[in-house]
């Protein structure tokens, strides 16, 4: 249910969303009128092997779960990573999506 998956949905918000960046990520969000926010983890071409995008993408939603009883309700969200950001820890993308959810104004 909080995944945002259909790819007119994930086009719309890129489309149209928000963009907040910072290095190594860039998130996208704009509002959809549900009671829930939606989130989808994508990666730039070249980003690495298919275990370092499944690492990154298992820290951005752990991350993601850890901030989500703080943040504003009806959103989707796209969170772009880029090659520079392969090797981040935990305590690193933590603090990397508060500040990008932080700066979009839904922390």
């Amino acid at each position: 249910m909080e995944r945002l998956k259909r790819r007119n949905e994930i086009r719309e918000v890129f489309d149209k969303g928000r963009r907040t960046g910072c290095r190594g990520a860039k998130l996208f969000a704009l509002k959809n009128n549900l009671p829930r926010n939606r989130i989808c983890f994508t990666f730039s071409r070249g980003f690495g092997t298919a275990v370092k995008r499944n690492r990154a993408r298992r820290l951005g939603r752990e991350a993601y779960r850890n901030l989500k009883t703080r943040l504003r309700c009806g959103y989707d969200l796209i969170l772009l990573l880029y090659p520079e950001d392969a090797n981040q820890t935990f305590a690193g993308r933590m603090e990397q999506m508060e500040y990008l959810l932080t700066r979009a104004g839904l922390l």
